[in-house]
């Protein structure tokens, strides 16, 4: 097993930015507080993803799911969007960073989605971090645009179901041409996906932290990334060098049954 303080650091860091509201409760203040504070956990974050050489950094900002919250609170979070990208988005470009959109478009207000466009035409260009912002987003609706795309192609002759693949697939997802994530990080000490690169996760090495999102800062990023360094990725694969299976029927210790996450 290799020396965890030489290995390389995650080419991409997927981030969970959970627990807003309930960091703002504990303080006895109203849930915009909590997302207006978790907007500056965003910008320190970018910022050390930036200076440590992370490649890509996907951020879930707004799932699908989230507009079923209180109107008012949905009006403050697309308020913030907005104040964000105005507010960062010179300041991003100067710091080559790359921005990139995944999550449905289709129907998006009118006041968001060509900001949305704007940051990711300014950005087109830049050579630095790619910071993903996963809005409008869920992993599952995701998938089924994906493969509706493909029923298309099969539909009109261009495709046969045979010549499918994963690899299709993934082509055809919103993250097409990004490496998958390996690092998923969850704040708030929830231990679940909630809809986020269900695909793309399969490999991933997954940190849960206690802390809620607007505390996370560069040293929580750091303590994340030292715990997938200690980590031995296999990819369903055995070992380097482990010792094979004992091949006497009488061992007393019976064989797993499957061979994924072993």
């Amino acid at each position: 097993m290799s020396d965890p303080s030489v290995r390389t650091l995650p080419a991409h860091v997927a981030i969970i930015m959970d627990g807003n509201g309930r960091w703002a409760a504990r303080r006895g203040l109203p849930r915009t507080m909590g997302h207006r504070k978790g907007v500056e956990a965003v910008r320190e974050t970018v910022r050390a993803a930036g200076a440590l050489g992370i490649r890509y950094l996907t951020l879930y900002a707004f799932s699908s799911e989230n507009w079923s919250r209180p109107e008012p609170e949905v009006n403050d979070l697309m308020g913030l969007l907005k104040v964000f990208i105005r507010r960062d988005l010179a300041e991003l470009h100067r710091q080559n960073v790359r921005i990139r959109i995944i999550g449905d478009r289709s129907n998006l207000r009118s006041d968001v989605l060509p900001l949305l466009l704007e940051a990711e035409e300014t950005t087109r260009n830049n050579t630095g971090t790619t910071v993903c912002i996963a809005f409008n987003y869920g992993s599952r609706d995701e998938i089924a645009r994906a493969v509706q795309t493909l029923a298309v192609d099969v539909a009109a002759g261009r495709l046969s179901p045979e010549a499918i693949t994963p690899a299709m697939i993934a082509s055809r997802l919103d993250t097409a041409g990004i490496p998958d994530p390996d690092l998923v990080i969850r704040t708030s000490g929830e231990e679940r996906l909630s809809n986020f690169l269900l695909w793309q996760s399969a490999y991933s090495e997954f940190v849960f932290l206690p802390e809620y999102w607007p505390d996370f800062d560069r040293a929580m990023l750091m303590r994340a990334i030292d715990t997938y360094r200690r980590r031995e990725r296999r990819f369903g694969n055995v070992t380097p060098g482990a010792e094979p299976a004992s091949s006497d029927a009488s061992a007393s210790t019976p064989p797993t049954s499957f061979a994924v996450g072993s």
